[in-house]
């Protein structure tokens, strides 16, 4: 026994990871490397929050494996529960979750037993039996039969949970079994003989750490029916945080070795001691660490901070951060100095955190300032709210409030709390709390279950015939294998829509951001007999052929296949541009620019990348530039069929989102571009001819996207441009193109001209309607004096030059005056001297007088303006002013 704690103690978390994976790999695994944290083509996740997340191709079987036994270590973000972190042992936003998963090949006895294996053998983490407990579902009598006869547990640690079923309402789902692990009497934080001190209950004695599920039904929607599926499923999950922190014989997650360096560094940066004890302090110390894993994770993997989606979870991890260095002292920007203390806990499994570590530092750093100055704009709204709720002689700063300056601008609830009660003001703290409830409610109902997904199509996942796609044939002859409708095989088909599988094709499947080829299937005589209008993978690879069917199509026999090679070419020639302008992106804006997604179609392309700026114009010209600039040197285009290991050595970056087999295809354009990728190029660059960038513009925050144009596409680009140049130098008079820019300097010119006599003359205007309507002069009440009047000008700034004439003079107390245009209402208030020492105010009159006209708006003691869309109550409200005066 003291030797295995011995072993175990000497356990790193880097050790457990790979030993973990080394030990399914011996049981017949594939390793699949973990995926980006941003899901690729699935709306129905903001983050990959589990290892089954980056499988759904597989369990709802539109894709088959190569090997139906998989085993990952996937980086994950879950922040349903964000406020929890720090507060618990084992809250985290980024958490890497180890599972092993069997897509229709074995079930329950080799996921127990081999669970058990891995955590009890000498071999492996080598846990005391005696301390493992499991929770089963009371009717999966076969769980708990492996469990207690062929693993041998006494019925004592095989316990019944009426929760252990897996399921999301509909779709994939069956019972499940937990394994616990007994820490021991002092971890009780909770009575003996208290309701939930067992395993599975709430307590902090018996941890949870893995969780076997077993697929094994379809749940029918808005039903209690649960058919069996045609293959049964093993999907599981131990998080290895809880594994570590269990070996290394820690209190909390925290005090691993994966999180325990970056304490140390804040110790370090803020002066302060990370204390046992769960004070406020340590809370501090947790969020920080956890929050920069996460944004060193998913910055490295292209999110990055902003106002919406992903990016404004990143911006409130980020801003939460900060603030709980605010509490440890640290005043300055500091979240930036953790990254390398992150790369280096993670680089033996996750190398690209060191490799892109400038990059990440550089957008955290930039973020952490900005945040530091908003607090300064969040202290000023403050201020003006207080001031605010002192003039309306309110106490309490309201909930909603204090919610707003939370959440909006990142100010701190405590630092509200301590400046409104220095002003005197108590806080709304139950208001507060009811807010935060509000959006958390709303939060979690727009997530959609990250591992909901599609019941297994059984007719496809069952066909396996080969089918050969060619990459240099444009047509050729081939046996139509396979003719489906109506998700049914037939022998003949003669009219409606079908999608078919032949034993050869020369037609591309959509794959890799390039679209499908179209094109037609004839008879041997010649005759078309059906338009293919789309082509797709079908799970075990083969091309989908969805057509529009003319004639008669049977089953085994021979037609010929003709894309439509005029838009292959034109896909071509976009496809390689697009390779061409992710080379030269990375050239003129640096390698931190990342292809985000891409869309490579016969009339355009359109690529996204990762960038924190708007392009500048000049550096547009230059990406534009050097990517004609290697077009014109036709450069020999090569496709290279090698293995991914070589692939690596030869230099060839992945493209995002894309997954790779041991052999893969690398496109080479000379030593300028060296990227794997299927889809089919031009042989040459000198092929694509001319290429024009048509518009760069941010799709989401950190995501930039530009729609270029290469061919003849990009020569009608040119002459559409060229023929509204031509008809702005009839415009302007201009007797050649290049001639143009001085014409248009003289119009502006002469334009600058007319505005300033048109100034002149509005104020000469104004001077005149102020000798009538300041002669108009109204008493309020023995003291107060008014002028109140609708006057005829353009805008609120020719208001503004009335009032101004009329504090110069020594007319009236107040001053009222309305004017329309385009039936929008105008309306200025000013206050003298002599009126704001009787206690009127401008922004409390405007706001009395306003709702007369349909409007609103405010201002401050002595000037305020406003808005309104009721023109023809503006003598009402005029007549109202005295009312109000007194």
């Amino acid at each position: 026994m003291h030797e295995r704690k011995k072993r175990m103690k000497l356990l790193t978390s880097a050790k457990i990871r790979q030993m973990f994976l080394d030990f399914f790999k011996s049981k017949g695994h594939t390793i699949e490397p973990s995926a980006s944290l941003i899901p690729i083509n699935d709306s129905t996740l903001l983050w990959i929050n589990s290892g089954v997340a980056t499988l759904k191709k597989y369990f709802d079987g539109s894709v088959v494996p190569e090997n139906p036994r998989i085993a990952s270590v996937q980086k994950s973000i879950r922040t349903n529960d964000i406020e929890n972190v720090g507060k618990t042992a084992r809250h985290h936003t980024m958490f890497e979750m180890l599972g092993n998963f069997s897509i229709g090949d074995y079930f329950k006895e080799e996921a127990i037993s081999w669970a058990w294996e891995f955590l009890t053998s000498a071999d492996w983490i080598g846990l005391d039996p005696e301390k493992l407990y499991i929770t089963v579902y009371p009717k999966d009598k076969e769980t708990r039969r492996i469990w207690e006869k062929v693993i041998g547990l006494s019925n004592k640690h095989v316990i019944d949970a009426e929760d252990n079923f897996w399921d999301i309402g509909a779709g994939p789902s069956g019972p499940d079994s937990e394994i616990f692990y007994d820490r021991g009497v002092k971890y009780i934080d909770i009575p003996k003989n208290h309701s939930e001190n067992y395993p599975g209950g709430e307590n902090e004695r018996y941890l949870e750490i893995w969780n076997l599920v077993f697929s094994q039904f379809n749940h029918l929607p808005n039903t209690d029916t649960f058919e069996e599926l045609p293959h049964k499923n093993i999907d599981t999950g131990m998080g290895l945080e809880r594994i570590v922190s269990i070996i290394q014989e820690t209190k909390t997650n925290f005090e691993t070795d994966l999180f325990l360096p970056i304490i140390r560094e804040i110790e370090k940066i803020s002066g302060k001691v990370y204390e046992p004890k769960n004070s406020t302090k340590n809370i501090s110390f947790k969020v920080i660490a956890d929050h920069i894993r996460a944004l060193s994770f998913a910055i490295g993997d292209t999110a990055l901070p902003g106002n919406e989606g992903r990016s404004y979870v990143l911006r409130r991890l980020l801003r939460r951060a900060a603030m709980h260095g605010n509490r440890l002292e640290i005043k300055q920007a500091f979240l930036y100095k953790l990254v390398p203390v992150v790369g280096e806990i993670m680089k033996s499994y996750y190398p690209e955190i060191l490799e892109k570590c400038v990059f990440i530092q550089k957008i955290i750093q930039r973020e952490e300032e900005t945040f530091n100055r908003t607090i300064d704009t969040g202290a000023t709204l403050l201020q003006q709210m207080l001031a605010n709720l002192k003039d309306s002689q309110q106490k309490q700063i309201s909930g909603k409030d204090i919610f707003k300056l939370y959440d909006t601008y990142g100010f701190p609830v405590e630092l509200t709390e301590e400046l409104a009660q220095e002003e005197g003001f108590e806080v709304d703290r139950e208001g507060f709390k009811m807010a935060m409830k509000e959006q958390q409610n709303r939060a979690r109902a727009n997530v959609i279950k990250g591992t909901s997904m599609n019941v297994q199509s059984k007719l496809l996942t069952q066909i396996k015939d080969p089918s050969q796609f060619s990459y240099t044939e444009q047509s050729m002859n081939a046996k139509l294998l396979y003719l489906i409708a109506n998700n049914q095989t037939h022998k003949l088909l003669s009219f409606g829509k079908a999608e078919l599988i032949f034993d050869q094709t020369p037609f591309y499947a959509e794959s890799g951001g390039q679209v499908a080829d179209y094109g037609v299937i004839k008879d041997l005589a010649g005759e078309v007999i059906a338009k293919i209008i789309d082509v797709q993978k079908a799970p075990n690879g083969q091309h989908l052929h969805q057509v529009k069917i003319l004639g008669e199509l049977l089953v085994g026999a021979s037609y010929h296949l003709e894309i439509d090679i005029i838009r292959r070419y034109k896909i071509m020639k976009n496809h390689t541009s697009a390779h061409l302008l992710h080379a030269a992106l990375h050239n003129i804006l640096g390698n931190h620019t990342v292809q985000a997604g891409s869309l490579n179609d016969a009339d355009f392309l359109r690529f996204d990348f990762t960038h924190f700026t708007q392009v500048k114009t000049e550096e547009l010209a230059a990406i534009e530039k050097q990517v004609n600039e290697k077009i014109w040197e036709a450069i020999p285009s090569e496709t290279i069929k090698t293995n991914i290991d070589t692939a690596k050595k030869m230099g060839a970056t992945a493209l995002f989102g894309e997954k790779y087999g041991k052999n893969v295809r690398v496109l080479q354009i000379g030593d300028y571009s060296v990227e794997l990728c299927g889809g089919t190029h031009v042989k040459n660059t000198a092929d694509i001819g001319i290429f024009k960038i048509l518009k760069e513009e941010g799709i989401g925050s950190g995501i930039r996207r530009i729609i270029a144009v290469t061919s003849q596409a990009a020569y009608h680009a040119y002459r559409e441009e060229e023929n509204v140049l031509h008809k702005i130098t009839r415009q302007v008079k201009a007797p050649q193109l290049k001639e143009i820019p001085e014409k248009v300097a003289v119009l502006q010119k002469q334009l600058r001209a007319l505005q300033k006599e048109n100034e002149h003359l509005t104020t000469k205007l104004a001077n005149q309607q102020a000798n009538d309507v300041f002669k108009n002069i109204q008493r309020a009440n023995n003291e107060i004096t008014y002028i109140a009047a609708k006057v005829n000008v353009k805008n609120m700034g020719q208001l503004r030059i009335l009032s101004d004439q009329w504090k110069q003079q020594n007319l009236s107390d107040v001053l009222v005056l309305a004017t329309v245009n385009k039936r929008k209402v105008s309306l200025l208030v000013a206050m003298k001297p002599k009126a704001l020492e009787r206690g009127l105010k401008a922004g409390e009159l405007i706001k009395k007088l306003v709702p007369i006209i349909g409007g609103g708006g405010g201002g401050q003691d002595h000037l305020a303006q406003a808005g309104g869309s009721m023109p023809e109550k503006i003598d009402t409200m005029l007549q109202a002013v005295a009312k109000y005066l007194f």
